[in-house]
């Protein structure tokens, strides 16, 4: 080896990205002057691409490999300087390496809500939300439309818009789908695969490919939602009139068995209305007020039968209540002969 092969071989290169931070979509390789020694050694690790930029043109690209640099493996690069027979001066260039992975986990939903006529509720609000991922697929592309000169541009650079064109696609597929707001949980991926072909034509536009799409949930608002959850409650209950007589009948014997409660004082304040319901049936029932009939005379006692009825059941449900606690009755024929009692209301 002569002196000046020597001293060349000490100028020779290695071009690598040896950076693990996968917020990075793009960077640029650091060159002295841009000047590229001829012979430098290339790196291209797996889920890497490298591109060789010369005055603002892109010429090579580079897949995963170890290259050495001549004129045989950047043609582009020797076509554009004119170089016809080699080269062995150092040459001016700018080389980016891009991520070729994918990446994950990128969050996408609706800032405002999304407004559309439902079937069955009229008109409604709907928020969504999800998750997405993204890959460089055309590096050229990419670099072209998206980083320009940027020595390192980071996916949160473009994700912002990416979202927004997400959101854009989302709301429009949604509108149109026609699907019940109650149906649309069992209808994310149908709404996915709506939405996802106009998303990958955008992103395509900037060498983007969308391996991911995921519709995580859409949901109403919380006043929307607090209705609906009463509404269900409403059907679960059925008739509520059945369901209101039924606990008020249960509720007899434990506020009976309180009187000094307040349980205890709407019991009596329950007798002295439905008192009051029949004294104004009799009266309102008569032809002549001014001249009691005998069937009005005898309202009172029917009154007081009624109300010494009402005791007497009290008195059922006590002993019925001592019978069991002193052992008497299983709870089997407690539950029965309770049942037969309110059966009598």
């Amino acid at each position: 080896m002569g002196l000046w092969d020597h001293i060349t071989s000490q100028f020779v290169e290695i071009i690598e990205w040896l950076e693990d931070d996968h917020s990075v979509i793009a960077w640029r390789f650091p060159v002295r002057g841009q000047e590229i020694k001829n012979g430098a050694q290339l790196v291209v690790r797996e889920g890497q691409v490298a591109c060789f930029i010369n005055g603002g043109q892109l010429a090579d690209v580079f897949t995963p490999g170890t290259y050495t640099l001549n004129t045989q493996n950047l043609p582009v690069l020797a076509s554009l300087k004119g170089w016809k027979y080699g080269f062995d001066s150092p040459f001016k260039a700018e080389v980016y390496f891009l991520h070729s992975t994918q990446f994950t986990d990128l969050k996408w939903g609706t800032q405002n809500p999304v407004m559309l006529r439902d079937p069955e509720f009229g008109p409604i609000r709907l928020r969504a939300f999800g998750v997405f991922s993204i890959r460089v697929v055309e590096p050229k592309k990419f670099l072209r439309q998206i980083v320009g000169t940027d020595s390192i541009f980071q996916v949160d650079e473009v994700v912002g818009q990416l979202k927004r064109s997400i959101v854009a696609k989302f709301s429009q597929a949604l509108g149109g789908a026609g699907i019940p707001v109650l149906e649309l949980a069992a209808s994310y991926d149908r709404l996915a695969t709506v939405v996802l072909p106009s998303i990958e034509a955008e992103f395509s536009e900037m060498g983007l490919d969308v391996p991911t799409f995921i519709i995580e949930n859409i949901s109403l608002p919380a006043s929307v939602e607090k209705v609906l959850d009463t509404r269900s409650e409403m059907a679960v209950l059925g008739n509520m009139q059945q369901y209101t007589a039924y606990q008020a009948a249960n509720a007899i014997p434990d506020a009976a068995s309180s009187p000094n409660s307040m349980a205890g004082a709407g019991v009596g304040l329950a007798a002295g209305m439905a008192m009051g319901q029949r004294m104004a049936e009799a009266i309102s029932s008569s032809p002549d007020t001014a001249r009691p009939s005998p069937s009005q005379s005898a309202t009172p006692s029917a009154v007081l039968t009624d109300e010494s009825g009402h005791a007497a059941m009290v008195e059922r449900f006590k002993k019925l209540d001592a019978l069991k606690a002193a052992g008497v009755l299983s709870d089997e024929e407690y539950t029965a002969k309770r049942a037969e009692i309110l059966a009598e209301l």
